[in-house]
C-alpha cells in the first residue's frame, strides 16, 4: 500500500486484487473498492494505507473478510471488529519509502532465488508518449493509477481503471489478449462502464490485437512498457484508434 499517497484500499482475492481505490477518506476509498467486485471480494484480504477507524471497521463488519493488513488500528476500529469470528489483524507499518525494497526469496530446484521487489512509486516524467494524441489530464492520473495497480496483479495483467479506481482485471493469463478480454467482460458483468477508461499492461504487447481489443471495449488510452519488436504495429493501431498510448520503459511481471 506504499503505492499511494492518498488514503487507499486494496481487497485482495488469491493474491490478486478484485478492488482497489483511492478516496478523500480511507472509508470512502473502501466504499469505491468493494464496489469495484463486491461478490469477489467475499473472504478476502483487506489492506490499507492508514490506520483501521471506527468508520471503515464497521462497514467490514458487514462482510466476511480473512484478514486486514493495515499501519494501525484505532481502540474503537478494535471493538467493532471484535465481533468477527477468526478474523486476523496485521499491523504493517509501512515507513515512507522502504515499502518493496526487502530482500524476496524463492527456491528453485537446489538453488535459491534472492531479488529485490518493485520499489513503490512511479516516476512517470520518464513516461513517453507515442501516439499521435497526448493523454488528457484525466486519462493522465488514470494511467498513474492503473500503472500503480497492475504491477501487483499476476502476469499476463491488465487492468481497467478511471482516475481513483479499477473497474476491471484480467490476471494470469498465457495470452494477453486474453487478460485484456477477461478485463473488460468483469468490468461488464460488474455493470461498470468502459466508456473513456484506460489500460495498464505490465508488459508490452506483442501483437496489436490487445490494444484493437481495449478500444472495442471502450478504453481509450493506454500505458505499457513497450520493447516489443512489433511497438510500431502496435503504436500504428493505437493511432488508428484514436487511443492515447504512454511508455514507461519499465517491465512488472508478477508470477
Amino acid at each position: 500500500m506504499g503505492e499511494f499517497l492518498e488514503p487507499a484500499t486494496a481487497i485482495i482475492k488469491h493474491t490478486n486484487p478484485c478492488g482497489a481505490a483511492t478516496g478523500t477518506s480511507l472509508v470512502e476509498s473502501y466504499r469505491r473498492a468493494l464496489a469495484v467486485d463486491p461478490v469477489s471480494a467475499f473472504g478476502s484480504v483487506i489492506a490499507f494505507n492508514r490506520p483501521v477507524d471506527k468508520a471503515v471497521a464497521e462497514e467490514i463488519s458487514k462482510l466476511f473478510v480473512e484478514a486486514i493488513a493495515a499501519p494501525g488500528y484505532e481502540s474503537a476500529a478494535l471493538e467493532a471488529l471484535s465481533s468477527k469470528k477468526n478474523l486476523r489483524l496485521m499491523e504493517m507499518p509501512d515507513p515512507p519509502g522502504q515499502a518493496g525494497l526487502a530482500l524476496q526469496l524463492k527456491s528453485i530446484g537446489g538453488g535459491l532465488l534472492v531479488q529485490t521487489a518493485d520499489p513503490p512509486g512511479v516516476n512517470d516524467a520518464s513516461w513517453r508518449c507515442v501516439t499521435k494524441r497526448q493523454p488528457t489530464p484525466e486519462e493522465q492520473r488514470a494511467l498513474l493509477f492503473a500503472w500503480r495497480v497492475v504491477k501487483h496483479v499476476k502476469s499476463n495483467a491488465i487492468v481497467y481503471a478511471t482516475e481513483n479506481v479499477i473497474v476491471g482485471v484480467g490476471a494470469g493469463q498465457m495470452s494477453r489478449v486474453d487478460s485484456v478480454r477477461i478485463g473488460a467482460a468483469k468490468a461488464r458483468e460488474l455493470k461498470h462502464s468502459l466508456e473513456g477508461a484506460v489500460v495498464a499492461s505490465d508488459a508490452f504487447f506483442p501483437f496489436p490485437d490487445g490494444v484493437e481489443e481495449a478500444a472495442k471495449a471502450g478504453a481509450t488510452a493506454v500505458v505499457q512498457p513497450g520493447g516489443s519488436v512489433r511497438d510500431a504495429e502496435v503504436i500504428a493501431a493505437a493511432d488508428r484508434l484514436g487511443l492515447a498510448m504512454l511508455l514507461t520503459g519499465v517491465r512488472h511481471f508478477l508470477h
